[in-house]
């Protein structure tokens, strides 16, 4: 059955958030032919200029209907007049699901199709996203998220990762598999993976705490309390406990269990490290609590990334590296400091 998409872009739009899915269907529709069709709109049609001035052909908005509907994101207030005829068109366009990249949620949650569900957008807008939409129950971590027949997703590559998922739920996960091996990427990340580190990593929204943020990294090992994090800063406690939030839109603790399960994640995919060993090293403690966070956050144990890898390292060939960065800790090394945020 051959499935009709329809990929919307406007004024402004953000190239990679039409390339990149489209690109994901076109080498889907290699792998299994008469899979896909593929058409570009816009409101009115014609060559439709893009934020990097680089310029797409495109169709006029037409009613389908579609099996499926991407809207890109960008600079989506280059045009008004266009934003309200792509909202007007999505709220009458038959589709068996809807789609958006990047802030190509806002025109969904413009057309009331976000109201009461799950959604993500790119983490910078996330705050304006939800003073504008309280209705949605916004989830700015995860690079994508589904919600039914609603699909949102991040910001521009995590288009890819959407459009990689859209492909598995058609066709399976083998041609998912073969297709993003034709587009070089290793594979389709989970929607659970966390634009986290992308806020955190910059220490902030005015990189305020860069400098703490690359000192916890180096020291995940240790007992990392708000204490001690507020006296590196140089705060009390509780003004920096609120500053911290206020600037990366995560509490300290949270902030501090994220860079771990990073750090572990990286370490379990890319060495043979025994998990009790990666646990002490990440700042755990115990392979027990990493499992509970792994678990809690990323929806799947430490064991499923390991064989996820393992089964890509089978077939590419090419063996892990031994110890994946961490400094090393004695296992045996467990006390009352890992007990700790």
């Amino acid at each position: 059955m051959r499935r009709h998409v329809a990929v919307v872009v406007h004024p402004g739009f953000q190239l990679l958030d039409a390339a990149g899915p489209t690109t994901v269907f076109e080498i889907a529709e290699r792998c299994r032919p008469d899979s896909y069709e593929l058409v570009l709109l816009s409101p009115g049609g014609g060559d439709v200029e893009s934020s990097s001035g680089l310029k797409l052909l495109t169709r006029p908005l037409r009613d389908g209907p579609f099996d499926t509907v991407i809207v890109s994101g960008g600079e989506i207030i280059r045009s008004i007049e266009a934003m309200d005829e792509i909202v007007a068109w999505l709220r009458r366009v038959p589709a068996r699901r809807t789609t958006s990249v990047c802030t190509g949620a806002y025109l969904l949650a413009r057309a009331g199709l976000l109201d009461g569900r799950r959604a993500t957008t790119h983490w910078a807008s996330s705050h304006d996203f939800h003073r504008r939409y309280p209705k949605v129950r916004l989830d700015a971590e995860r690079i994508f998220i589904r919600d039914g027949d609603i699909w949102t997703s991040a910001g521009i590559s995590a288009g890819i990762d959407l459009a990689l998922a859209l492909v598995e739920d058609d066709l399976g996960a083998e041609v998912a598999r073969r297709t993003a091996q034709q587009i070089v990427m290793h594979q389709r990340r989970p929607g659970g993976q966390s634009q986290f580190s992308a806020f955190v990593e910059l220490g902030g929204r005015t990189g305020r705490f860069a400098a703490l943020i690359e000192w916890v990294r180096a020291n995940l090992a240790e007992p990392l309390t708000v204490e001690c994090l507020a006296d590196h800063a140089a705060m009390s406690p509780r003004n920096f406990a609120r500053a911290f939030t206020s600037e990366t839109g995560v509490t300290p603790a949270k902030a501090v269990e994220r860079m771990r399960l990073e750090t572990a994640r990286t370490a379990i995919e890319t060495s043979h490290l025994p998990l009790e060993r990666i646990a002490e090293a990440a700042g755990f403690g115990d392979p027990g609590r990493m499992r509970r966070a792994f678990l809690r956050t990323l929806g799947q144990p430490p064991q499923a990334f390991r064989a996820a890898a393992e089964h890509r390292e089978l077939h590419s060939g090419r063996p892990s590296s031994g110890s994946a960065g961490l400094r090393a800790v004695p296992v045996h090394k467990r006390t009352k400091a890992n007990e700790r945020t």
